[in-house]
């Protein structure tokens, strides 16, 4: 059971999702809220994620949300963002928010379950190998 879902659009889908779905089954969790969204069946949270905006603190830097048309691929019949972007925008997050530690943590769930090693690392934005690296080390050591 899962509490939220990311979903990453660019601004155009972004206003195509608030005039077609809103009052359609998502509701906006608060009042004003613009990115926040609730299934209203299920009750899970819908975080809609923007391209071309940054991940953590929202301040530029290398790593920015892509554009999914280009990042995606097709898993099972759905479009989910590519791996190692995936990784790359945990890493910006949890790199640049100490209230997004959880994303760095994610990120080491990752690297044990898809068993990935050093040389994953060579598809990631320049800004983030270090840190990966790091973290691909410590999953390593603690023998997972």
């Amino acid at each position: 059971m899962t509490e939220d879902v990311d979903v990453l659009l660019t601004p155009e889908g972004l206003d195509r999702f608030r005039k077609r779905l809103v009052g359609r089954g998502y509701a906006a969790t608060h009042p004003g809220a613009q990115r926040s969204f609730r299934d209203t069946e299920s009750g899970v949270r819908i975080e809609i994620l923007v391209t071309g905006e940054f991940p953590g603190d929202e301040k530029p830097k290398p790593v920015a949300f892509p554009d999914p048309s280009v990042a995606a691929t097709e898993v099972e019949g759905m479009r989910i963002l590519a791996l190692p972007r995936l990784v790359e925008l945990k890493l910006a997050s949890g790199m640049t928010a100490p209230h997004r530690l959880r994303d760095l943590a994610d990120v080491q769930e990752i690297i044990k379950v898809q068993r990935l090693d050093e040389q994953f690392a060579d598809q990631l934005d320049p800004s983030v190998r270090a840190t990966y690296l790091d973290l691909q080390r410590a999953v390593r050591a603690a023998g997972s």
